[in-house]
């Protein structure tokens, strides 16, 4: 196994174990670290913006978000362990600062809006990047988890669908960033 590949393997597995270990502790806790959740428009919870996606509210949860999550963090891997943890930090941050600004009161908590904002990362990489590599991934990804789409409507109020709204709205803002910074780049 070559050192890039196990780095990128370390990386899932590290996340994986983080958001397991997070979960024992609020469940010992009897749910107390959901308050590190995001809550719109208060102040203190601003900076609750990069411990939410760790925190779930139950197992169940918990474990249908690590099984997306790993699967398109190992997808955004393909490309770079650069590229899958400069995406991961934007997607976190801008989705959650547009949660604190605008979603519903509450507390927001869980990685959908990150597996959102990777899987739709993915989709407009091919748009933006139309090499074949984005292309085919893209396809996989439609025809896989095409009907993700329909996660960002509101369905179900226990689910913050924000969270995966504005998730997908940072995964494609990266990616079009990230296509116009390295054509830049290759202009000089």
């Amino acid at each position: 196994m070559t050192k890039a590949l196990l780095l990128r393997l370390k990386l899932v597995v590290g996340v994986v174990l983080v958001m397991v270990l997070v979960h024992v502790v609020n469940v010992a806790l009897s749910g107390q670290l959901n308050q590190f959740g995001v809550y719109p428009r208060d102040i203190k919870s601003l900076h609750h913006v990069v411990f939410a996606p760790f925190i779930h509210g139950s197992t169940e949860h918990l474990l249908n978000n690590l099984v997306a999550l790993s699967i398109f963090s190992a997808i955004s891997l393909i490309r770079s362990a650069k590229f899958f943890l400069t995406s991961s930090l934007f997607i976190i941050v801008v989705s959650g600062l547009l949660i604190w600004l605008v979603a519903r009161d509450g507390f927001h908590i869980g990685a959908s809006g990150w597996i959102f904002g990777l899987w739709a990362l993915n989709l407009a990489m091919a748009w933006f990047d139309r090499r074949f590599m984005n292309i085919i991934i893209a396809l996989v990804l439609s025809f896989f988890y095409g009907g993700m789409i329909y996660g960002i409507l509101p369905a179900d109020s226990a689910v913050s669908f924000e969270a995966h709204l504005f998730g997908a709205v940072a995964g494609t803002i990266y990616a079009l960033c990230y296509v116009a910074i390295k054509a830049r780049a290759r202009k000089r």
